[in-house]
Formats: C-alpha cells, structure tokens, sequence
C-alpha cells in the first residue's frame, strides 16, 4: 500500500508544471479537432421538424425502456415491494444457500454441487445487496441532481419535471433487466474476485445464442467507452467541478488551489480504490445515504416551511408538462428536457451499474436486478425531483430564474434556492458536492477497471496500471479547464448505450427465466414457512 502510495505521488507531483492554462487551451483544441465528430455523431439530434430535435441516443435510451417495461409486465411497479424486501434481508438465506438447500425446492441453482447436498458452499460475490446497491447508486446520484436539474428547469420549464420522473420510472425496468444479466454472466475467480458487467453478459450470452462473433465486437466496443467515461466523466469532470465548487467557496481564484486539491481528492480516492470492490462498497454505504439524507432533508425543510405552496408546485409542473408554457418547442421542447435529464441522470439503459450490482452475493440473479430497479427511483423520483420542487417552490416569483432561458451554472441556481430557506446552506451544498464527486469517482474507477482487466487482462499489474492512471486523471481533472475533453468522455459514456441495448434486448427471453425462477424460490420459501406454521399451530 505504501510503496502504491509513493510511486502515485511521483507520477503526480510533476503534473505542477503540466496543469498550466496554455496546455490547457492545447489539449482542448486537440480534443476538439480529433475528436469532435465523435461527440457530434453521438450526441446528432434527430430534426421532427423545425421547433425540436431529439437525439438518437434519448430515443434508443427510452425506447429500450419502454420495450422493458412492456416485456416484463411492468416489474418497475410489481417488483417495488420485493426490492424493498431482498434489500432489507428478507430473503438471504435462499440467496445464500438456495431455496433446494433449504426448502426442498426441486428446481436446480446456478453454482451448486448437486441438490440436497449436505456441504453447501454458499453463494459467489464479494457485496450484500444494499452495498451493491450504493456503490451504484454513488455513481449516479451526483452532479446531476444538483446541478443538472437546475439546467433542465432552465430550458424546459417546470413542466420538464414531470418528464423527468416518468423517465425515472421507465428506466427501472433498464436497470433490473441488465443487472440481472451483470450476475447471470458474471466471472468469478480463485481469489473470490468477481468480474462482471455487460463485457461478459454480450459476450457469453451471445455465444451461447450462436452469435460469439457480435457478442464480442460488442463487449470490446462496450469495454473501450466505458474506460474512456472512467477517465472523463466518471472521473476528470467530477474531479473539475468538486474544485471549482472549492475554490469559489473560500475565494481561492487564481492560485494553484485547483492543482492542490486534485492531488488531496487522489490520495484520497486511491485510499479506496485501492482496496477493490469490497472497500468501495464500504465506503459508499456510509457515504450515500448520509450525503443523499441531508441533501433531501434540506429539501424537505424548504418544502416544509413552503408547504402550503407545494400543491401550486405540481400544479405548474403538471401544466406545464402539457402545455409547454411559453418554452421553445413548445410541449416536444418541455418533454426532451424533462426525458433527458431523467435518463442521463441514473443511467438507466448505460450498462454501467450492471458492473457494481454483478459483484452481489446471491445464487439467483434476477434478485439483484430487482434490487437494482430502485437505483432510479431513488436517483430520479426522489433526489431530482425533490431538487425541482425546491426550486419551483422558491422561484414562484421569478427572482433567480427565467423558465425558456438557459443556465450554464445549475450550482448556484440551485445554491440560490435553497439559501433562499437556509441560510448559508450553499456551503454544506459544496461539501455535497464534494462528496458526490468523491463517491461518483471511486464507483466509476471500478466500472473503467472491469473494462480495462476485459481487454488487457487480470492480474495485479493491469489492476495497478489503470488505477495510476485514474489517479493521474484525478489530478488533471481538477487542474485544467476540460471543454472538449468532457464532451467526448461524456459522448464515450453514452455510446455504452448503443452494444447495451443491443445485447439486453436479444438476451431479455433468459431475463425472464431468471425472473421466474427468482419468484418460484420465494414462493418455494414462503409456502414452507406457511405450512410451518400451520403445523405448529395443530401441535399446540
């Protein structure tokens, strides 16, 4: 850990003469000139006429959500209950040990010996089901919910709210079917360590439907966007805008603060990556649901005082989710917003949380997958729109924002409203900030890692390789102005949807196998619980 630690540091501290605003500028114009058509083809919009335009990758984001819910008869609603069940332990022990062990179900599990065995080896995984749950909820629960949120309202209204969360619950469904998969196909080596993630679901679930050749080209594709997101979004923005939140706060504008906070939040960062999945998961139970508790109880403190406003709050947002208000494009124009923020705020449909959700302990994959479906609830029902309604409430009058008129700061804006209530809030808003990017980063050094061993290989070299790299980008990120860096990283993470969709689509049939067999084990243990009691109660 030590020798890790000085060999991070020498390769970071001659970053001092690297972070300057000249190559800075440089890097930008090379990014841009290289790789500009690459953002532009995944983020084209598609014209439906003069007034709106919607990108391609929105249409293929919900389109795929919509083709979930419809095909699993609307798991998103149906197996809320049983999340909330599975998270809370309420089945463990089937997951642990299988409902045959147990129960006597006569249906075979996935990784036992032989049926009624006497030795049981317990289930593969390194998580529980809550911490999987957080180390994905780390990385989508963040600057999108502060600030994005505030960008949205901005452009399309409050209206754009409701879109938001309807977004939010379709892509439940996304999220249960590719985690699902992210376990059913996941690998697990002789240490314990799992791998998993859409590279293994396109590639072994493909071979198996006879088509290895497009499983693969799709898991490479699939590994080469999700690195390039790790470094770029998932780390060098994160690492940006937690800097510059800094800085503003303690008015550090114009010295190196920028370059000195980046190598703190990398020592930090590379305290926890270091240790894997398991120290990430450990973190990041403690970590979002504290930062996640305060966020919402200021929202609900702000609500609370404004109570009486709150019903005229979703009486504009309902409006205008049908009316447009005034906004350009009209109701097409509120809609997008509201579906994009939605959508590019939990991930839904990305793949990305199926690598942290496939690292579960758990004999039944589709338990994890209804587990994973309340990621987007909590991201986009709860967190967003309670950020929407904080600034619906306090901009009745129009004092910090005009609806129709873009915002490039969505932190402020949102910092303005909730000051507007709670004095000096903005400041624990920036430790927020702080926090979100921190666990948004180490979450999303474990998505790139499993798509850098995919490609270059297991071992203890590869490992230590990416993460040197990860915490060389820590650094600059939060060195240098990004511009056309982010939006490829951004376009990179993106793309991920496009062999994702692909693949979940053509496996959904052994999604549903799963499904069943998952309802069957529970069914198997309540009935026998049932018949337990039943029998006490004829012995007393």
């Amino acid at each position: 850990m030590k020798k890790a630690f000085i060999l991070t540091c020498a390769l970071l501290f001659p970053l001092l003469n690297f972070a300057q605003e000249t190559i800075s500028e440089k890097i930008d114009t090379i990014f841009k000139d290289y790789t500009g058509w690459f953002v532009d083809a995944i983020f084209y919009e598609i014209p439906f006429s003069e007034q709106y335009k919607i990108p391609w990758v929105l249409i293929v984001l919900v389109g795929g959500a919509l083709f979930f819910t419809i095909y699993f008869k609307f798991i998103n609603v149906t197996g809320f209950r049983t999340a909330i069940r599975v998270v809370s332990g309420k089945y463990e022990d089937i997951e642990k040990h299988g409902a045959d062990t147990l129960y006597g179900d006569s249906t075979p599990n996935e990784g036992a010996d032989i049926i009624e065995t006497i030795r049981d080896e317990g289930a593969d995984g390194e998580v529980s089901h809550f911490q999987a749950l957080t180390a994905a909820l780390s990385a989508t629960v963040g600057l999108g919910n502060i600030a994005g949120v505030a960008v949205a309202l901005s452009i399309g209204g409050p209206g754009a709210t409701f879109w938001m969360i309807l977004a939010g619950l379709l892509g439940m469904a996304s999220k249960f079917a590719e985690c699902t998969l992210g376990v059913k196909y996941r690998d697990v080596g002789e240490d314990g360590t799992v791998y998993g993630g859409p590279m293994y679901y396109l590639t072994k679930g493909l071979r198996a439907k006879g088509m290895a050749g497009l499983g693969k080209v799709l898991a490479v594709l699939f590994a080469i966007f999700v690195i390039g997101g790790s470094f770029g979004g998932g780390n060098m923005f994160q690492a940006n805008q937690a800097a510059a939140q800094f800085i503003k706060l303690f008015d550090l504008e114009g010295s190196n603060a920028g370059l000195y906070f980046g190598l703190v939040m990398a020592v930090l960062v590379a305290i926890v990556i270091i240790g894997g999945i398991k120290r990430i998961a450990k973190v990041t139970e403690k970590i979002v649901p504290f930062m996640a508790g305060i966020y919402v109880l200021a929202a609900l403190i702000i609500l609370g005082a404004n109570f009486t406003l709150i019903d005229d709050a979703f009486s504009l947002i309902y409006e205008g989710a049908f009316s447009g208000l005034g906004i350009a494009g009209g109701l097409i124009g509120v809609m997008i917003q509201g579906i994009r923020r939605g959508a590019f705020s939990n991930e839904a449909g990305v793949g990305s949380a199926a690598i942290a959700h496939s690292a579960v302990r758990t004999k039944y994959p589709a338990s994890e997958g209804i587990v994973a479906l309340l990621e987007p609830f909590v991201d986009t029902v709860v967190i967003c729109t309670m950020t929407a309604l904080v600034i619906v409430i306090t901009n009745f009058d129009g004092a910090f924002m005009e609806y129709g008129v873009e915002i490039k700061e969505g932190v402020e804006i949102t910092a303005t409203a909730f000051d507007s209530v709670i004095p000096h809030f903005s400041i624990i808003l920036t430790i927020a900030v702080i926090l979100f990017a921190f666990s948004t980063m180490i979450s999303w050094s474990y998505y790139g890692m499993q798509g850098w061993v995919f490609l270059f290989g297991k071992g203890k070299v590869s490992d230590l390789a990416y993460k040197l790299l990860f915490l060389i980008f820590v650094v600059i990120g939060a060195s240098i102005s990004l511009g056309a860096v982010i939006d490829f990283s951004d376009a990179m993470i993106f793309a991920m949807v496009v062999p994702n969709i692909i693949g979940v689509i053509m496996l959904s049939p052994i999604i549903k196998k799963e499904l069943n067999k998952y309802y069957k084990a529970i069914s198997v243990k309540e009935e026998a619980i049932e018949e337990g009691a039943e029998d006490l109660n004829e012995m007393l």
